[in-house]
């Protein structure tokens, strides 16, 4: 095994999403599904959904190379590591 490789993966693989920008997120979604959504608005909706698909990107990139790293299937490090595989 590789420690300090692994080590750097694990860490990208648990940097999150604040819990400010996810409340934001969530609050922008329920005001769309009303239809009250602003343009402006709607613009920050769309900056914090890219940023969030490309942190699930890094995430999915760095839990690959684990798997890779560790011999391991995909779905076999997700589960070890408690994450669903539906996200």
């Amino acid at each position: 095994r590789h420690p300090t490789k692994e080590s750097d993966l694990l860490k990208e693989i648990n940097l999150g999403v604040s819990t400010d920008t996810w409340a934001e997120y969530h609050a922008l979604i329920a005001k769309r599904q009303a239809e009250t959504l602003t343009d402006e608005e709607q613009q920050q909706l769309i900056k914090i959904s890219d940023r969030l698909e490309i942190a699930n990107v890094r995430r999915m990139k760095a839990l690959i190379e684990l798997s890779d790293l560790r011999g391991q299937s995909l779905s076999t490090v997700m589960q070890e590591l408690g994450i669903p595989e539906s996200h």
